[in-house]
């Protein structure tokens, strides 16, 4: 039952509108019957969480507060299909999700905004600039990202064959949790003599994974490994930080970061020696402060 309060000084509509002005989490109407579930927290000029596939916002954990502490607005969201949002049948191109993200730039009135996409994120920063013109955007980060191209083709020779995709996707169909558990310990580089963090954050990473739907997760893998961006990184005419680890079993930096860093004209790379793809928790100090330092540069 809903507790009504109402008192001589507020009416309940006063009420109601006090509630949802002090909500920081909200949800996003983007497209006929999908919703984007969003967390808006601190004040500043803002900075676009984008997470990797198949996360949620969760992953964001650190930089969030980080960021918050450091006197910028936060905006970190949860792809369709992903953590809380909606989970349509369809939409897990490029073109929709960075239709999404548009959606929320405009709805929320954002201007003067940072972009930083986490891996699979990097694409709908890509595709943002080349299908809406960057606009409201005066930053990007590419952090372990996969543009600008996955697969393996005749003019891509050293990307993933075709074969690894759908060996991928049956691990998917088959055992979908026994998947994201394996998946984790490549992501963070575990192995038997180095754990780069504990067997709870391991268990709560693949917790995450599983909230996306089925469908979602094997249709945005399509998407990751298919979408070339190679022709629209000159779009991208902001400033732009790279960061990537040179042991990133899941994207290797030399079909990635490597060949976008030579593509965008005005960009930082970074290369984090002997990291793997989930910097966000095996670097995460060192994530905040190369953020920090772009960000106030």
């Amino acid at each position: 039952m809903e507790n009504t309060i109402l008192n001589s000084d507020h009416s309940l509509k006063d009420f109601d509108f006090d509630i949802q002005e002090q909500n920081t989490d909200k949800y996003i109407k983007t497209a006929k019957n999908v919703q984007l579930y969003v967390k808006d927290y601190g004040k500043g000029q803002p900075v676009i969480l984008i997470h990797g596939w198949p996360l949620s916002n969760e992953m964001w954990e650190y930089q969030i507060e980080f960021l918050v502490k450091n006197n910028y607005r936060v905006i970190a969201y949860d792809r369709r299909g992903f953590g809380k949002s909606s989970q349509p049948w369809d939409g897990y191109d490029y073109d929709t999700l960075a239709d999404d993200l548009s959606e929320i730039i405009e709805q929320l009135q954002l201007e003067n905004a940072t972009l930083v996409g986490f891996s699979m994120g990097g694409g709908e920063v890509v595709r943002y600039f080349s299908r809406h013109g960057g606009k409201g955007v005066t930053k990007a980060a590419l952090i372990s990202s996969i543009i600008p191209f996955l697969a393996k083709t005749d003019d891509n020779p050293e990307g993933r064959p075709k074969e690894k995709g759908e060996a991928t996707a049956a691990a998917i169909r088959e055992d979908r949790i026994g998947f994201l558990e394996n998946f984790g310990k490549i992501f963070f580089g575990v192995t038997i003599i180095n754990k780069p963090l504990s067997t709870s954050l391991l268990e709560y990473f693949t917790k995450l994974c599983s909230a996306a739907s089925p469908r979602a997760t094997l249709k945005c893998a399509e998407s990751l490994n298919n979408t070339d961006f190679r022709d629209e990184l000159h779009t991208i005419k902001v400033p732009t930080l790279i960061i990537h680890g040179d042991e990133d079993k899941n994207v290797p930096i030399e079909v990635s970061s490597k060949k976008t860093a030579e593509a965008i004209a005005n960009n930082t790379f970074i290369v984090y020696e002997g990291a793997p793809h989930g910097l966000f928790y095996t670097a995460k100090d060192r994530l905040n402060e190369d953020l920090l330092n772009f960000l106030n540069s």
